[in-house]
């Protein structure tokens, strides 16, 4: 029958019909009052084939609830007898009640005390009402004996499917049931408790339609921490966010220290319409996982939206890194354990930028050296096993209390097995022999088991970390690991010197103003600002090295050549293109972010090559111009992949129409001939409706997201066939689908859905492919971090007046003329309070003042002045380091 023509119901009273649908969450549907409960048959009557007014169907009603809720009128007549079906539960006389106080039947509000009374003293009389047994006895019988009564009155309000119920309910296994409110759980809630047995340890996130959704302890989580309202939902507390508020929510959940599960639906409506389980709940599973350090990926990175004006400010920022550094401890000798002395291995990884360092040292029962690297990296992230020693302990204790809340180190704890040597012995030699797609697996296996016994260790119980977020694949390549404290290239700086320099932040507040960071800094990149950070805690030990530097620094301070200008504005509102980079070679990017990576990259690469003539001519440092020069060879197969991109596609996220030209993606273009042909079926079947309706001009409409839509005017609805269906109608006009649209537009959203699977995966091998290029690419933004940092450098002694330090090897004295603190010099500003100090120390000296400041400095001969690479020293004279 067609849709929107109503069915003549018959019946001229609507007031007890009107209460029934409210009735139906207990009861099936009522019986006739006039037949006995006996007769009541697949066939169910209707109130129009009743010959009884409904007034008298609604009285009997309202007499049956009234004898459920006041069992004790009828109680007084005769002793109460064993009911011969299971009877109510308590539970359920709860649920009556509140139906009935929000009813308009006789029982309201005001009789709910009494209620309650009768109820307990029912209870006392007739102790066969219990809360859980199986063999209740039916207050609808206690008062009347009766056998034509009780079945009159059974079949005037018919428990049986009730009763049905409250059996199946007995007969539940335990896992199925909520142990506080004994009620079966929903298919959803089932879902959730599965994936919450996996994931115990973090906040899931549930997708469910057009919201995401938190569940039970979760839920309570997000209502404190995000300030959204929490309420009760059948067995589980509940609370929601919109989709597109995802990456805002994630990230404040992650700052405030929480491990953070999406879970998202797998199937789509049409697909699932198609499917033999169409009558089933969607399927889900968990896509993402997110913590302090592994905060990368399309749901969590505001830069993704392009276009978008949502308030970045919102979006809690990103510190300059984002260590997960893990300690593992190996106490050689039973006498080295009862000093304190420990061999630590440690490794650290940056998973949004891809940098991996390790380091393996003796440490002394104080834990100088190892506090001095949490001090220099700053880990987001801990990975411990479950058990350390007491000094590692009290010394992350103290580390993770100075921390205000937002910006407190995550720990996570793995079982000790996860740091012996034998498990990670197995583990590494699996991993790179069997799961590295690369046949020098075995060549990378020898390079990572040369390495200490404890690093080695924590490399394993990093690589199990990893791959619970899959993001195990930047450990690939054993060749892009650094040694943390590489004694012939950089200064080791302990933690007693990082704290009373104050080199990355000050002693007061424990923040970046006032430090040696703070004013060095005026870099215009985030990668830029990491590379920074990393000059000042890692100091320069070759002179060659620190000269080349200077040099540079004094090139951008005295050329007069206008290529400075236009290579420093092309740094300026560049986007964070390395941890972008990174999000690529991960494959957890979406079209916006590829597409506005990929287009800055090409943009700075056209752009340099412009300029290569005159870098030739007017650049004469070999740090600069090696670097400027470099960039255009190592950024050009960058062209091809933006060719390749549909920009309007990528900026709205249509992997449908991403790519222009399909000749590398051919199941893309064969499921969208497959489309074509059905959209060309469909607009042929139109010459044969405009002969049914008699409308030559007729065409297809789309309405509120409804494709091909038949609009008629209601005058000449009589030429519409019976076949076809009223989808939605006006005063004016009907809209319809015939048969053969339906059943051909059915198609066609089911080959949509599919084309954007196939996209899906054609998507992933894209990123797959571009991720060759991922060393070169990170090279050039490497190369664009030193032309930061050097232009930064040269604009504090542009500021500052400072002149260039000279450096020497055959000299061994330290002299400083009229030198003033940058720091406090820029904190006390115009106020030219602040007094200079002229130094002259000589080979004795140094040692004697520099040991009892820095202690455990491990440093040649001209290595102890902290500030002889990074700036220019602030006097009237030379400053003459050696």
């Amino acid at each position: 029958m067609p849709r929107g023509r109503r069915r003549d119901r018959g019946g001229g009273c609507g007031g007890g019909v009107g209460h029934q649908p409210v009735l139906s969450r207990f009861f099936g549907p009522a019986a006739s009052g006039a037949e006995p409960a006996s007769e009541v048959g697949p066939k169910r009557r209707t109130s129009s084939e009743n010959n009884e007014p409904c007034e008298k169907k609604t009285k009997a009603r309202q007499s049956t609830m009234d004898d459920i809720f006041n069992p004790l009128k009828t109680q007084g007549k005769k002793e109460p007898q064993k009911c011969e079906k299971p009877g109510i539960c308590l539970q359920t006389l709860d649920r009556l009640r509140e139906f009935c106080s929000d009813s308009d039947q006789q029982c309201n509000r005001v009789r709910e005390d009494s209620f309650r009374e009768k109820q307990s003293m029912c209870l006392e009389k007739c102790p066969s009402i219990t809360g859980r047994s199986p063999e209740l006895k039916s207050p609808l019988q206690c008062g009347d004996t009766n056998p034509k009564v009780a079945q009159k009155e059974e079949s005037r309000c018919d428990l049986s499917q009730f009763s049905a119920s409250l059996k199946s309910y007995e007969n539940t296994s335990d896992a199925n049931l909520n142990k506080r409110t004994k009620s079966i759980y929903t298919p959803l809630e089932l879902q959730f408790i599965e994936m919450k047995k996996q994931y115990k340890d973090a906040v899931l996130c549930v997708e469910c339609g057009y919201k995401y959704r938190f569940f039970g302890e979760d839920a309570e989580i997000a209502a404190k921490e995000l300030n959204i309202y929490c309420h009760q939902d059948h067995n589980f507390m509940t609370a929601s966010i919109p989709t597109h508020r995802l990456f805002v929510h994630v990230r404040r959940l992650v700052a405030k220290g929480y491990k953070v599960g999406v879970i998202k639906q797998m199937e789509t409506a049409a697909l699932k319409a198609a499917g033999e389980n169409k009558s089933s709940l969607f399927s889900r599973k968990l896509t993402a996982l997110y913590t302090k350090s592994t905060l990368i990926g399309e749901d969590v990175n505001p830069l993704l939206k392009l276009d978008d004006s949502v308030d970045v400010e919102e979006v809690t920022t990103d510190v300059p890194d984002n260590y997960l550094l893990c300690i593992c401890e190996n106490g050689e000798n039973v006498k080295d354990r009862r000093k304190g002395d420990v061999l630590i291995g440690i490794m650290a990884v940056q998973p949004t930028t891809g940098e991996v360092v390790f380091d393996s040292f003796r440490d002394c029962t104080s834990r100088l050296e190892l506090e001095s690297r949490l001090l220099r990296l700053q880990p987001v992230e801990l990975i411990l096993p479950s058990s350390l020693s007491d000094q590692s302990e009290k010394l992350i204790n103290s580390i993770t209390s100075m921390r205000l809340r937002d910006d407190r180190i995550r720990i996570e704890r793995m079982g000790n097995h996860h740091f012996e040597y034998t498990h990670a012995f197995q583990l590494i030699t699996d991993f790179y022999a069997k799961e590295v797609p690369d046949i020098t697996g075995p060549q990378k296996l020898s390079v990572i088991l040369s390495l200490d016994k404890p690093v080695i260790c924590a490399l394993a119980a990093v690589i199990a970390y990893l791959k619970e977020f899959n993001l195990e694949k930047m450990l690939y390549n054993p060749s892009n690991f650094k040694r943390l404290s590489s004694e012939t290239e950089y200064m080791t700086l302990n933690g007693t010197t990082m704290k009373n320099l104050e080199i990355l932040q000050n002693q007061t507040d424990m923040k970046t103003k006032g430090s040696l960071l703070w004013v060095l800094d005026h870099t215009k990149t985030s990668f830029g600002r990491r590379r920074l950070k990393k000059w000042v805690t890692q100091p320069l030990m070759k002179s060659s090295e620190i000269n080349a530097r200077l040099d540079a620094v004094s090139e951008i301070l005295l050329s007069e050549s206008s290529v400075f200008g236009q290579i420093q504005n092309l740094l300026c509102k560049l986007p964070d293109i390395e941890r972008g980079l990174c999000s690529v070679f991960h494959k957890k990017c979406s079209t916006q972010e590829f597409f506005l990576i990929v287009s800055t990259l090409s943009r700075l690469d056209l752009e340099i090559q412009a300029l290569v003539p005159v870098i030739h001519s007017h650049v004469k440092t070999p740090l600069l111009q090696n670097a400027l020069l470099e960039i255009p060879e190592l950024l050009a197969p960058v062209k091809h992949y933006l060719k390749i991109l549909n920009e309007e596609a990528a900026k709205t996220g249509d992997k449908t129409q991403l790519f222009k030209d399909l000749t590398d993606f051919p199941l893309i273009s064969k499921k969208k001939e497959e489309i074509l042909e059905v959209l060309s079926k469909i607009q042929l079947h139109l010459l044969e409706i405009r002969k049914q309706i008699r409308n030559p001009s007729a065409e297809y409409v789309t309405v509120s997201g409804q494709e091909f839509l038949i609009e008629v005017k209601n005058s000449h609805i009589s030429c519409v066939p019976s076949s076809w269906v009223m989808v939605s109608s006006t005063k004016a006009v009907s809209r319809f689908h015939s048969p053969f649209i339906i059943e051909n537009y059915r198609h066609l959203n089911q080959l949509r859905e599919q084309l954007i699977l196939v996209c899906g995966a054609e998507w992933l091998n894209f990123l797959d492919h571009f991720s060759e290029h991922y060393h070169p690419v990170s090279k050039a933004i490497g190369h664009l971090a030193t032309i930061d940092c050097l232009f930064s450098l040269a604009q504090v002694a542009k500021q500052g007046d400072y002149c260039r330090p000279v450096v020497q090897d055959n000299r061994q004295e330290i002299i400083i003329k009229n030198g003033r603190h940058p720091v406090i010099d820029v904190l006390l500003g115009e106020q030219d309070q602040y007094v200079p100090n002229t130094t002259n120390l000589s080979k004795c000296y140094i040692h004697t003042a520099f040991h009892n400041l820095t202690k455990h400095i491990r440093s040649s001969d001209c290595s102890i002045m902290y500030t002889q690479c990074r700036l220019h020293s602030s006097c009237n004279k030379p400053f003459i380091l050696t």
